[in-house]
């Protein structure tokens, strides 16, 4: 018996040639919620549309939803332009989050032994030509002042 599963050339292709850590920008494909007890979270797969030698690739991660998380879901949200009656009312709709489109910053990390993306930073699709063009050094300061408001 034989299954498909959509995404799963991705797997091979990434860990093969993973992303490097950087900026990109993106396009919100599809988002899952997941509960889990202690860390409830969003799984955001985002395709990439800038820079162009690498478009079409995928970055798979996470964002938790715990209380202590929730800047950076509404980080996220804001700055990808998620709907502000929606967002008001403190709703997350997958559907709604499908197609949105803004600027991400990644980094890898390893802990345990397990290779994990974090995202780092976001900011809205518009300001994608100031920070590509703009050292990696600028832009995490430029996440973390963001971070701090």
């Amino acid at each position: 018996m034989k299954r498909r599963f959509q995404g799963l050339n991705e797997t091979a292709r990434a860990s093969a040639d993973p992303l490097p850590d950087g900026v990109y920008l993106v396009r919100v494909d599809r988002a899952h919620y997941r509960w889990h007890a202690q860390k409830p979270f969003y799984i955001l797969r985002l395709v990439i549309l800038e820079p162009r030698e690498l478009a079409g690739r995928v970055i798979t991660g996470r964002i938790f939803c715990t209380s202590k998380a929730l800047w950076k879901l509404g980080w996220f949200l804001r700055d990808f332009l998620y709907d502000n009656d929606l967002l008001g009312h403190e709703e997350v709709d997958e559907k709604a989050l499908s197609g949105l489109r803004g600027v991400v910053k990644i980094s890898h990390a390893i802990v345990n032994g397990t290779s994990l993306l974090n995202f780092d930073g976001f900011a809205p699709a518009s300001q994608w030509e100031e920070l590509s063009a703009a050292p990696i050094s600028s832009a995490s300061r430029s996440s973390t002042e963001e971070a701090a408001r």
